[in-house]
């Protein structure tokens, strides 16, 4: 297996704010409200590109933990496929704006459950060999691929932008990853698509249909009993419970069902909307600097992604 060591966020330097989103699509700011949860949240400015961000995070990580770039074996951009050049290689772009030039650079295409996914690919046996490192980079584009004139894809407006960088170790980290457990229900796959509109790709949804939000509460909370089964844990053991900021109703009917408490988790619905791939990441890094924390602590981070896919990933605490 493989442990986190460090990771980083980077926020861009735009927001996207409700009221001029109401201009634009006409929806009520009352509606849009319920929808974001905030005001305003942060969003990729003209000409800001999401693999600058994650460079800027996995520099960060690099410099406070002092790994050299000669022992960082690979290198995976994680997000929707969807990166700020067609046809090209963010890893790549990163790992050479880092000076890294004896790892294998890849992308990992699982939306908003890439970077878990990538985690879950660097953590099987073998991937790693100890004393060796690999980056995740985390980073996407989501709320350019929103059309903020349509007022049938406000279901979408939440959609913000940030990126992460997360070290990952052949070995324990501060973070030791205990288990990954996914699963995608293709009956899903076509109820949301891009469409290439005026040189953008724009995400659609198809007609309405009843019970994604059952499947959600479904799978993740399968994937939670098979992960607790494998371990020889119960339900009452997980100490933190962080998801996807899609949906906040959502997230308290899956605490709800999972008898969790709502202080196991990490709300952020205030400030932030759906971060993309950061959200719980994000959560993670909150809770360290709240010193919410303590050693052997046993956290899930529920993911969810186009598609449909579910992720449950299980790390321990180490400190």
């Amino acid at each position: 297996m493989a442990g986190i060591v460090d990771l980083d966020i980077r926020f861009p330097s735009a927001t996207a704010d409700i009221r001029a989103m109401h201009k634009t699509s006409g929806v009520a700011v009352a509606d849009l409200a319920r929808i974001t949860h905030c005001e305003s949240f942060p969003v990729l400015a003209e000409g800001e590109q999401a693999w600058e961000l994650a460079l800027d995070a996995a520099r960060s990580v690099l410099r406070r933990t002092g790994v050299e770039t000669s022992r960082i074996r690979q290198v995976v951009y994680a997000g929707s496929g969807e990166w700020d050049r067609p046809f090209w290689s963010p890893a790549a772009k990163v790992a050479d704006g880092l000076g890294i030039s004896g790892a294998h650079c890849f992308e990992v295409t699982n939306f908003c459950n890439a970077g878990m996914t990538a985690l879950r690919l660097l953590s099987a046996a073998g991937a790693l060999e100890d004393d060796t490192y690999a980056l995740v980079l985390v980073g996407d584009r989501l709320s350019r691929m929103v059309d903020y004139s349509d007022p049938d894809s406000k279901a979408l407006f939440n959609f913000g932008d940030a990126a992460a960088a997360v070290l990952l170790a052949g070995g324990d980290g501060r973070f030791r990853i205990l288990r990954s457990a996914m699963r995608t229900d293709g009956g899903w796959a076509d109820y949301y698509a891009g469409e290439r509109t005026d040189g953008r790709v724009l995400i659609r949804r198809g007609a309405h249909r009843k019970g994604l939000a059952d499947a959600y509460v479904r799978h993740f909370t399968s994937l939670v009993d098979e992960t607790l089964e494998a371990l020889g844990r119960e339900r009452h053991e997980i100490d933190h419970f962080l998801i996807n900021h899609g949906d906040r109703d959502m997230h308290h009917r899956l605490l709800d069902t999972l008898g969790i408490p709502v202080e196991r988790s990490v709300f952020n619905y205030d400030r932030l909307a759906h971060m993309g791939g950061a959200d719980t990441l994000i959560a993670l890094a909150d809770l360290e600097r709240a010193d919410r924390l303590r050693r052997g602590d046993l956290i899930m981070l529920a993911t969810s992604a186009m598609g449909f896919s579910w992720g449950i990933t299980t790390l321990e605490y180490l400190g």
